[in-house]
Parts: C-alpha cells; structure tokens; sequence
C-alpha cells in the first residue's frame, strides 16, 4: 500500500448486513436516524416557541412519507438513464435503499405534507418551518454518510491526505485508475453541521420569525452545495452549461435570500399550544364564558394575540 493510500480514508466494506433472509442497508439507517435527529431537534425547539410536545410527531406522519416520495421522484426525473436509459429498469425507480433521494424534492413534497398536517392541526406553517430547520441540516448531514457506505456522489481524483478510497467496480467509466477522490459526503456534512449552528445561533440573536430561519437554512445549504456539487463526477443533466443541481442552487438560494431580506424586522410568533398555555385558557374559560380557545398565535412585539386560529363554542 502506498503512503498515498495510508493518508486516505477508507470507504466500508460493505453497505448491507442480513439477518437472516432481511438486509439491513446503511443507507435506509442513516435516512431513519436522520429523520429521528430532525424530529428531535424540531420538537425541542417547537415546543421553546409554545408549541404542544407531540405536534412534531404528527406533523411528521405526513410530512416524511411526502418527503421520501418527493425526494424519490426528484431524483428519478433528474437522472433518468439507470430507469428510462437504453439499458435502464423503470422498476428500479422503486429501489429507493439502493440510493437516490434528491433533497429539493423531498423538501418541496415534504412541505406539502407538512402544510397539510399544520393546517390540520391549526399551527402555522412558517412556525413549524422554522423550529426544523437546524434538525433538517442535521438530518442531511447524517444522510450524507449513507452516499459513504455506498461508495457514491464523490468528488474527482485527487492525492489529498484526506481522499476518499473507492473500490474499483464502484469507480466512473474513465477514472479506473485512480483510487482516491474528493469526499464530497464529508464536506457536505461537515457544511450542514456548520449551517445548523449559524441557524441556532442566528435564530437566538435575531429572533428570526415567519420562516426566515427555514429560509436561512436554505440559502446557506445552496451556498455549500453549489460549490461541493461543482467537484462531483457522477453523471447529472446539464441547464445552461451548469450542473442541473448547481442552477437549482442558485435559483433556490437566490430566493431564500430574498425572503430573507423582504420579511426582516417582522417580529418573532408566540405560539400557544403547550400544557401551560392549555392550563392558562382553561382558567379563563372558568373565569368568564366558558369559550376556550386553542393555538393562538401573536406577532405583536408584546406578545398580544394577533389572531385565533380555532375557537370551540
């Protein structure tokens, strides 16, 4: 083995473990316990912003089965040639432990889920956005380590101490010579970890409220994979001469940004769902009509309601 060699990291032997006749893949664990981390994360800060513990976890029963049909459709139609290609198997497009879930479909879809459980429940979307989006950047990070066990979405060759070994029947038409490449799985990583905590700490310093930490994250995950896209090597449709996942970032972020910069100085939600707020109304109720009310939402900067989203007779 050469020094070069010694340097590198070493990709996983195998991706897949049986028990019995049932394989388990890493990939399809990293995606659980992404969303597990997300799901975590979210409730946490949710339930800080006056949110019912428990309403992250209905909210998700929509929003991930949304997000990995989504995140599945997105990848198929952008890379077609394994499913509709000369040589490729349409049901493959099903196969989705064997990789490929496109992030901007998964969060649009995703999304769409999420705004139908959040409408079902009466909880703002933008409220809802906002406490995930650090879990969402986290979940991406630990996904990233799944595209590692499959020995896939790296960069191009290089003789960096830090190059990714990759097995020969794993390495692009072309490149069978070379060993070590980028290791884009870990500079995406370690972007989303870095991207979580500017989120964290910017959402504490500005009170960032009606989406604008969802959009934060956005636009600071298009910068890094903007750039860490423009290293790999796999095969991906072109737009105007770029990468089609390099345009999408840059039409994406440029849009976060905006949103950023339109919605400033609005302040910060007050959400009024969890238990103290629930034992509050119910002593008011008693107190006066007999009426309670539920996730009453303030954007006023004293915290007054500024509406009701349910009322109960």
């Amino acid at each position: 083995m050469t020094a070069d060699l010694l340097a590198s990291i070493p990709s996983p032997a195998q991706g897949v473990w049986h028990l019995g006749p049932f394989p388990l893949r890493a990939y399809a664990l990293c995606i659980i316990a992404g969303i597990v981390l997300a799901a975590w994360i979210a409730e946490k800060r949710f339930v800080a912003r006056g949110g019912a513990p428990g309403d992250v976890l209905d909210i998700a029963v929509w929003a991930v089965p949304f997000g990995i049909v989504g995140g599945r459709l997105y990848h198929v139609v952008t890379t077609p040639e394994p499913y509709w290609g000369a040589d490729g198997d349409p049901v493959r497009a099903l196969y989705i432990w064997e990789g490929g879930l496109g992030i901007w479909g998964a969060v649009a879809l995703g999304g769409v889920g999420a705004w139908i459980a959040c409408r079902r429940r009466g909880i703002p979307l933008p409220v809802f956005a906002d406490a995930l989006a650090p879990g969402l950047l986290v979940a991406q990070a630990v996904g990233r380590l799944g595209n590692w066990f499959n020995q896939e979405l790296f960069g191009r060759p290089t003789d960096l101490p830090w190059g990714l070994e990759i097995a020969p029947r794993f390495r692009p038409a072309g490149f069978e010579q070379f060993a070590t490449f980028q290791p884009t799985f870990l500079y995406e990583l370690l972007w989303n970890l870095a991207a979580a905590a500017v989120v964290v700490w910017a959402d504490r310093r500005f009170q960032l409220s009606h989406g604008r930490a969802f959009a934060l994250y956005v636009a600071l995950y298009c910068l890094g994979r903007g750039w860490i896209e423009m290293l790999r090597i796999d095969t991906a449709e072109q737009f105007l001469g770029l990468r089609l996942n390099v345009f999408t970032a840059v039409v994406v972020g440029l849009a976060a940004v905006a949103y950023l910069v339109l919605q400033r100085g609005r302040p910060r939600e007050h959400l009024t769902r969890g238990a103290g707020a629930a034992a509050s109304t119910d002593r008011d109720a008693a107190a006066n009509t007999g009426r309670t009310s539920d996730n009453v939402v303030s954007d006023e900067a004293d915290g007054s309601p500024a509406r009701e989203t349910r009322t109960d007779p």
